[in-house]
């Protein structure tokens, strides 16, 4: 029987691949980032709000092993990763804009009003099939609008929460301005000469000119402290982790590099024109709101949207769906036929719901768990377990987030762990009688421990209720009814070429006269996931 506890993630995946779609559906590839990338460019895509684990994921492994209990996990993605993925989703919806792979800021006020002229900057850089698919939903076009009007919502909130005048925040947003300025001001001027990377004709003779001047080194090191602090408060950088030289001189020059051209972009001025000066303000706006939205997440909202064990068990004694008295008389009356005696084997393969009770090809395996090395299972259960001689039963239930456990002791041993080190290790045999129920938002997803779908649903609705408060208190005015920019055929069938050449070569048709026949196999049965 597959005691490994790292080795089922089916849930977690289709949760958080389902919560992608419903937020931004046919939005394909967000950027991520390395960590001396995100020191640069400090991708949105991550400056999202930073979840703990425990407050994303959901245990998922057999009903009894952990290596991060189920108690502490909460049901799928939180709801304020939910909630707050309004915030991804300008990111997703302009994927392909290149302001999106930067970190940017404002001076002065945030924004409170986007226009359709505006959502027309924001989306004509976008990927061109993800214009056709929004061009063709006006619910997401919608939907987009609402995500918007949150984001600069929170962001204001932010502001008057004051986190935009903390010290590091206050140099990200001048920090950011730069940045923005230099990238719209590189596609500007070297619009038609050619496919090149990002500031990719700015030379070396101008970079050795630029360090020139000894007052940059101080700048740079302003810059480079508070994208590292920024970094490490999130989580994104280890805190006793400190930046190779090589990552230092990629950063040295990435900066070099944005204060040339915004400084180039600021000394021609007018001569750029009202469209380059608009479309400037407007991605700074947006991308400050961003950042703002994602510490205000980080420092604020997690805690106000937070869900306490107490909130749980009060919701739970008020909701008769959710008793489990029954099953725990079931359980006690199984728990009573093995110690009067019965085969617990055979009890086990008859009553126990736990899927690990099935290989692959469905045989019952009366409940048995082999050289399980200790630390593996859940604490109540082990240490119900060890505290038993090889061939007692426990006395009471054992209650987990999973249900009620019926355990025996076979045996103690050594063996290895996970690791291969030597470890202590036993035999045990569980049946399991579970208290866990389908999560209503993923019907096709595995049931969860009530407690885990509770703390879900009250989250979302703290969420809910928090956003709406935030919304209300500070308007914002985006457009609803605005035009797509329409993608052309020679961009869709570019777009096409390109997703062709990034997939995998398996997944690739082979060349004419080289198609083989289908092998006829016989299915594999699914191996049950615990």
């Amino acid at each position: 029987m597959n005691t490994n506890p790292n080795n089922d993630n089916e849930f977690e995946n289709n949760e958080e691949s389902r919560i992608d779609n419903e937020i931004s559906p046919e939005i394909e590839n967000p950027p991520v980032l390395s960590e001396e990338e995100v020191l640069i460019e400090n991708s949105d895509a991550e400056a999202v709000p930073v979840v703990s684990p425990e407050e994303v994921a959901v245990d998922n492994n057999s009903a009894v092993k952990t290596t991060a209990s189920a108690a502490n996990r909460s049901g799928g993605m939180s709801a304020l990763a939910k909630g707050l993925t309004v915030i991804a989703v300008i990111l997703a919806i302009g994927a392909g804009l290149v302001f999106w792979k930067m970190k940017v800021g404002a001076r002065g006020e945030g924004l409170n009003r986007v226009t359709a002229e505006d959502m027309q900057i924001i989306l004509k850089d976008a990927n061109p099939m993800q214009l056709k698919a929004l061009a063709e939903s006006p619910e997401q076009k919608k939907k987009i609008s609402e995500n918007i009007a949150q984001l600069l919502a929170v962001a204001s909130q932010a502001r008057k929460d004051g986190l935009a005048d903390e010290p590091n925040n206050k140099q990200e947003l001048e920090n950011i301005r730069a940045v923005v300025t230099a990238t719209i001001y590189d596609q500007q001027i070297n619009k038609d000469k050619g496919p090149m990377p990002q500031f990719g004709y700015i030379s070396e003779d101008q970079i050795k000119e630029f360090w020139n001047d000894t007052s940059h080194e101080a700048e740079f090191q302003q810059f480079i402290d508070s994208k590292l602090a920024l970094a490490r408060e999130s989580g994104k950088f280890p805190k006793d982790k400190e930046l190779t030289e090589e990552e230092l001189k990629q950063a040295k020059d990435d900066f070099a590099k944005i204060m040339i051209y915004a400084e180039e972009a600021k000394e021609k001025g007018d001569t750029l024109g009202e469209d380059f000066k608009r479309e400037v303000e407007l991605q700074v706006k947006l991308q400050q709101a961003q950042f703002l939205a994602g510490r205000y997440a980080q420092k604020v909202l997690a805690e106000k949207v937070k869900v306490t064990d107490e909130d749980v068990a009060k919701y739970i004694a008020e909701h008769p769906e959710y008793d489990t008295k029954e099953k725990k008389a079931n359980a006690e009356q199984i728990l009573s036929r093995a110690k009067s005696g019965e085969d617990f084997a055979k009890l086990a393969n008859e009553f126990s719901q736990d899927p690990g009770n099935k290989t692959p090809d469905g045989e019952l395996q009366g409940g048995i768990y082999k050289n399980v090395p200790k630390g593996q299972m859940m604490p109540a259960f082990e240490q119900a377990a060890l505290a038993l001689e090889p061939g007692q039963i426990a006395d009471n239930l054992v209650e987990t987030p999973y249900g009620y456990h019926i355990i025996k002791l076979e045996k103690k041993g050594e063996g290895k762990d996970a690791n291969g080190q030597p470890a202590e290790t036993y035999d045990v045999r569980h049946i399991l009688i579970t208290t866990t129920v389908k999560d209503p938002t993923n019907p096709m997803g595995r049931e969860i421990p009530v407690t885990e779908s509770v703390k879900a649903k009250l989250a979302e609705e703290k969420q809910k209720q928090v956003l709406d408060e935030i919304v209300a208190n500070n308007p914002v005015e985006v457009v609803e009814d605005f035009t797509v920019p329409q993608p052309s055929e020679e961009d869709l069938q570019k777009m096409q070429q390109q997703m062709q050449q990034q997939m995998p070569s398996r997944m690739q048709p082979p060349p004419d006269g080289e198609i083989e026949p289908p092998k006829t196999q016989e299915p594999k049965k699914p191996q049950p996931k615990k």
